[in-house]
Parts: structure tokens; C-alpha cells; sequence
């Protein structure tokens, strides 16, 4: 297996984006940045202490962005008020749990939507209202080293919204996340799913890998997954991802673990290319099939279920004589309506592949035991399965 090098996986847009307001009587411009791809509002009115949230949400409503420039938590306060407003509009009851998802989700995008106008300026990566917290190295963090641009603009427009999860994601990146089965932390890049739900890593730590000596990790992410089957004695492994800053981030995680002489790293859709195949090929795709409102969603939801369909048509042409394949595989979109396990047998069937075992392990994380979460009665029934594939 090829040595881990100390690549720079980019993928770089070059900021084409501009936001226009008035100041003091003044045009003004700056660089716009938005994480999810959103256009800048229309028109954008300069905010201060004296903006009331009722007055800014009903503007807001009709598309008016707000850049802040008073005091930075007043401005956390007006964006939580306004959040407060967006979730204050009464729902109909759901008649199904189906449905209960599709108004939960609407309800999400809706509050991204109206928030996401509360907006913030920043000077070369720094906040300069008062109060503000030193967010250049979140900022440098979640753009720079995970490869967006090659370098912060001088002045840049972005939500407050976005710029608090830039700063949120820098702290969990220096604590990680304590992941038992290696001992040691996995740290998340801004845009990159963190491993926070440990059930599926045990089912991976505990599942026998009969004489497997060489193995696929199928959209790496952290590169959590590739970590755990080297340190159980896989020493040969590829790792896939078509997201940048997951490669960027499996590779600062694997150095970190020093295991880089036994992973390599290939920015790929699903499988690695050319006409390579290995003993075992392990995948833990998005568990819901439904449309992502912002990138790091694409580790959760997974329209039309098009990586899940992928991986196991591709499985067959990947995978060694007497090899397994391991999908990892939340019911949760079964109890949601969005999915029945008749779909999920027949997919597998039609790729040609049979399950030889199917072995469960229920939720450990917070929301299976919220119950004032709307989609508390899916949740508790969720059950993370890991199924052993072979060729039928």
C-alpha cells in the first residue's frame, strides 16, 4: 500500500460573490460568504443595539439583510430572538410520522433562511464590534486550511449564524471527540461530520474481520473508520471521500494516530478508481433519504438514497473472491416512512450480494431519549445495524 503523503487535497473557488449596502451615506462592498452556497440578500440595511427583533424579523421576512454593527452579543441576542420567532408559528398536527418529518425539516430550512439575513463584517478574518470573541483562526480554519479560498479577503459579509458555527466548529476541532475504540480523540474539520455517534465505530470495532488483510473505507469523512481497521490489523487501506475537507481532515487525524504509512487517501465519488478491489469494503452512508439544505448535511441526508444505492451496485466489481462488504445503516428512515426495509433487501439483492449476518446496536446519542423532540417516537425505535454482505 502506498504511504500516505503529505498531500493538499483543494478545492478552491474563487470569490466571484459581492454584497453592496449604504453606510453613513457611503457605498460600501465586501467579498460574500456563504457556506451553503446562498445568494446575498437584495438589499442590506446597517443594524445597531437599537434594532428591534420585531422590526428586523418582519423585514427580514420579506428578504432585507441586517449587518450588525453594534455590540456582538446583542447581535447573538437579536439572532436568538428572532430564532425564538420562527419556531413561535404554530405547525399542524402531523397525522403521520412522515409527515411530522417533512414539517420539521421545512421548519429547519425556514428558520436557516430567515436567520441566516443577520449578518456580520469582518476585516481580514476579525470581528471588530465590540464584545466580539477573536474569531480569525475559526475563520482561517473553516476557508484556508480546509482549502476554500487560498486566503481570507480583507472584507468579507457573512451570517452570524455562520460565522458562530465557524467558531463552534474551531473548538470542537482543538477537544475532539473521545473515540474508544482507538484510545485517542478524532478531531472534525468545520464542514465535516464529527463521529459523535459511537455506536456504529463499536459495531466496527467488534465485528470479525475473518482473514481480511486489505479494505475500502467508502466516504472516510474523519477518517475515524480507516483508523479503527488499521489498529485492529488491517495494515493495507484506502480511504475514499469526494469532499476535500474530509480528505484534508483524514489526513491530519491519521498523521496525528501515526498510521499514514498503512492508509492511503483518494478523492473519489464512492469507489477508488482504476480496477483496484480489496477483502473488505465498509460504508456508512447518510441514513436518510432527503435533499441536504447546506454541506455538511450530505452526511446525514442522502437524496433518493443515491450514495446507498451506489455503494452496493458497486460492491460486486470491488470486492476480492470470498471478500465482505459492511454497511452500516441506520432503521431510522424506515420508521420515518421514508425508506422500508423491502426496498433496502432489494437493492442489496439486485446488486448481486447477499446478507450473511445482521448484527444491531440501539442509539446512545441525546436525541433518542428527548421527548420533546418531534421525531422522538422514530427515534426511540432506531436501531444501527451493521450488515455483513458477500456476493450471492
Amino acid at each position: 500500500m502506498t504511504e500516505l503523503s503529505a498531500i493538499q487535497v483543494t478545492d478552491k473557488t474563487v470569490a466571484d460573490k459581492t454584497v453592496t449596502w449604504q453606510e453613513k451615506g457611503k457605498p460600501q462592498s465586501a467579498v460574500w460568504q456563504s457556506e451553503a452556497g446562498n445568494a446575498p440578500p437584495k438589499n442590506i440595511v446597517v443594524a445597531d443595539d437599537t434594532t428591534s427583533a420585531k422590526v428586523a424579523y418582519k423585514l427580514i421576512c420579506e428578504g432585507t439583510g441586517f449587518l450588525y454593527k453594534g455590540d456582538f452579543q446583542n447581535a447573538k441576542q437579536l439572532l436568538q430572538a428572532i430564532t425564538r420567532k420562527v419556531d413561535s408559528k404554530p405547525i399542524a398536527a402531523a397525522e403521520n410520522l412522515t409527515q411530522a418529518f417533512h414539517q420539521h425539516r421545512a421548519r429547519q430550512i425556514q428558520r436557516a433562511n430567515i436567520t441566516n439575513k443577520i449578518l456580520i463584517e469582518l476585516n481580514h478574518g476579525a470581528c471588530d464590534l465590540k464584545r466580539a470573541p477573536d474569531v480569525k483562526e475559526a475563520v482561517a480554519g473553516a476557508l484556508i486550511t480546509n482549502s476554500k479560498i487560498d486566503k481570507v479577503p480583507a472584507k468579507m459579509v457573512l451570517s452570524l449564524r455562520e460565522l458562530l458555527g465557524m467558531n463552534g466548529a474551531h473548538e470542537w476541532r482543538k477537544k475532539g471527540v473521545p473515540v474508544d475504540a482507538l484510545a485517542a480523540n478524532i478531531h472534525a474539520h468545520y464542514g465535516v461530520y464529527s463521529p459523535i455517534r459511537g455506536e456504529y465505530l463499536e459495531l466496527i470495532n467488534t465485528t470479525s474481520l475473518g482473514t481480511a488483510k486489505t479494505a475500502f473505507d467508502i466516504g472516510t469523512g474523519t477518517g475515524v473508520i480507516a483508523a479503527i481497521l488499521v489498529t485492529r490489523g488491517i495494515k493495507a487501506v484506502i480511504a475514499t471521500d469526494n469532499n476535500a475537507r474530509a480528505l484534508n481532515c483524514a489526513q491530519e487525524n491519521i498523521e496525528k494516530l501515526n498510521l499514514k504509512q498503512y492508509i492511503t487517501l483518494e478523492q473519489a465519488n464512492l469507489f477508488p478508481g482504476g480496477s483496484k478491489k480489496a477483502d473488505l469494503i465498509v460504508c456508512n452512508p447518510p441514513w436518510l433519504p432527503a435533499k441536504a439544505n447546506a454541506p455538511i448535511e450530505h452526511a446525514i441526508y442522502d437524496p433518493n438514497s443515491a450514495m446507498l444505492k451506489g455503494f452496493l451496485a458497486g460492491v460486486k466489481a470491488h470486492l476480492n473472491d470470498e471478500g465482505e462488504a459492511w454497511l452500516i445503516l441506520s432503521d431510522l428512515a424506515e420508521h420515518l416512512g421514508l425508506r422500508s426495509n423491502e426496498e433496502l433487501q432489494k437493492w442489496i439483492s439486485d446488486a448481486g450480494l447477499t446478507v450473511v449476518e445482521k448484527l444491531d446496536i440501539a442509539p446512545k446519542h441525546a436525541k433518542s431519549s428527548d421527548q420533546s423532540d418531534p421525531l422522538y417516537e422514530a427515534r426511540v425505535k432506531e436501531i444501527t445495524s451493521l450488515y455483513r454482505l458477500k456476493v450471492s
